[in-house]
């Protein structure tokens, strides 16, 4: 019998790392950090002819700022409130 809740133990250790690994916040705020240091990175020293066609508006500077600004969000909202895993399975309706 204790082999069986230890082994339970295990599993529901398992599941609540997976729950935190496959965390979509995690996926998307990291994503938008990335892209925005990218589109920042860009915008830091547009041409001319980008200043032009932006009618004299630093746009990739403006937009990686604000998607950095995101994907910081999305990952500190994931470190403040972790994700919970279920205590239980829910319970299959019965007819």
């Amino acid at each position: 019998m204790s082999d069986l809740h230890k082994e339970v133990s295990e599993l529901e250790r398992t599941s609540a790392t997976a729950a935190r690994l496959f965390d979509i916040r995690r996926i998307i705020g990291g994503l938008f950090v990335v892209y925005g240091v990218i589109v920042t990175i860009a915008g830091i020293n547009p041409s001319d002819a980008d200043l032009k066609k932006a009618e004299g508006v630093h746009i990739n500077l403006w937009t990686g700022l604000a998607m950095l600004a995101l994907g910081l969000f999305f990952l500190v909202w994931m470190k403040l409130r972790p994700a919970q895993v279920p205590d239980e399975a829910p319970a299959a309706p019965e007819n």
